[in-house]
């Protein structure tokens, strides 16, 4: 009878320990949106940001966490000649307006607006800034609302064409005339798509003799503004980003109304991001946020203008944003290059903050020092 305890025992001491099969590890959790100065380090550990280094490796996460939702950027393979085509020349005064194609890749041409100030043809000019010009939604003219030929209050193209700029403004994917077959082409999302139109478009500007390179803005409203934020996250050439109504927190996009993120709505729609409808039942998981992203712009410069009335993108939302990416600027040494406004209108992009934006647009080009020439593609 004693032996059949003591060997009861060293059995109930055995399975108390470590002897039985491990748990399946679970994979890691995803890292704060909230707070950017923590990274993963080799063993899937949190760790504090104490140096860029450290940042970079946070960034990379970042921008792998794009990837699983927008698919994977490409490389040198979707690279083609970009044969570009004008296709009509409208005299606009102060600077002419080609109405061009060029193409993205092999089986994909971008209809694209491009404004060239006519002093900078002069013979003699000096080159001049440039920057991507990027459209809102707009399913009739698409990138023509921004050279003019649509509503009011977006003809930021032309308007930064008056002031001395070349200014591109390519059409956003499936709006419009502009309908490539992402599925043929070998897109997951249509804004990866653009993203990759947008990098070919700085490649197109990178060839032209009137324009300096190697550094450019992006600017645009509404589907333009994150447009203009997903595109620079990748490409480091742009070095100013002027996003006006285009963004807040998926968490709090509209609420985050159950049927606002069923496949096929709002984030979710083919010409966006149609994975993240997967993370419908807990938006917490999306692998990356606007508080990164913006945080992954560091140290360039960033003007976010957030309207008090915008009924699409919540302003407060943007405050949080802002708040969660601030010590990246200032990790880097440039606490103030991240800049918001929340003027009290609407959805809209009205001349004073056209004005302001050109302005930001304008100092941060001044201050910058004469960049390196890029090379054509």
């Amino acid at each position: 009878m004693r032996t059949a305890l003591l060997l009861l025992l060293f059995a109930s001491i055995v399975l108390s320990c470590d002897i039985l099969p491990a748990q399946e590890e679970t994979a890691p959790q995803r890292l704060p949106r909230e707070n950017l100065l923590v990274y993963r380090d080799k063993a899937n550990h949190p760790r504090p940001v104490e140096s860029i280094d450290d940042w970079q490796k946070r960034r990379s996460e970042i921008i792998a966490g794009m990837q699983t939702v927008m698919g994977q950027l490409p490389g040198e393979e979707k690279r083609c000649t970009l044969d570009v085509q004008v296709e009509e020349e409208v005299d606009c005064g102060k600077y002419v307006r080609r109405l061009i194609s060029y193409a993205s890749e092999p089986g994909s041409r971008v209809p694209a607006y491009l404004c060239i100030p006519k002093a900078a043809l002069a013979d003699g000019a000096s080159p001049v800034p440039a920057a991507l010009c990027l459209h809102g939604t707009d399913n009739t003219i698409g990138h023509g609302t921004v050279v003019g030929l649509g509503r009011p209050n977006r003809n930021y193209a032309g308007e930064l064409a008056e002031r001395g700029w070349v200014t591109l403004a390519p059409n956003y994917p499936l709006l419009a005339k502009y309908q490539p077959d992402l599925k043929e082409l070998g897109w997951e999302s249509g804004t990866l798509k653009a993203v990759w139109d947008n990098i070919r478009g700085l490649d197109l500007l990178d060839t032209l003799p009137y324009v300096q390179q190697g550094q450019y803005g992006a600017i645009g409203h509404s589907l333009g503004g994150h447009n203009s934020v997903y595109t620079a996250v990748f490409d480091p050439r742009i070095t100013t980003v002027v996003t006006s109504c285009g963004l807040d927190s998926y968490l709090d996009y509209y609420d985050a109304k159950p049927e606002v993120w069923q496949a096929g709505r709002g984030w979710t729609q083919v010409r966006y991001m149609p994975r993240l409808a997967d993370y419908r039942g807990d938006l917490t998981q999306i692998p990356f946020d606007f508080h990164e992203m913006i945080g992954a712009l560091a140290p360039r410069s960033v003007l976010i203008i957030a309207p008090l009335r915008d009924s699409n993108f919540r302003h407060a939302s943007v405050d949080k944003i802002a708040t969660a990416a601030r010590p990246i600027f200032q990790l880097y040494g440039r606490p103030t290059a991240l800049k918001v406004m929340h003027p009290d209108v609407e959805h809209d992009f009205p001349p004073k903050m056209r004005q302001q934006a050109y302005e930001f647009l304008e100092a941060t080009y001044r201050s910058s020092a004469t960049p390196k020439r890029g090379s054509a593609n």
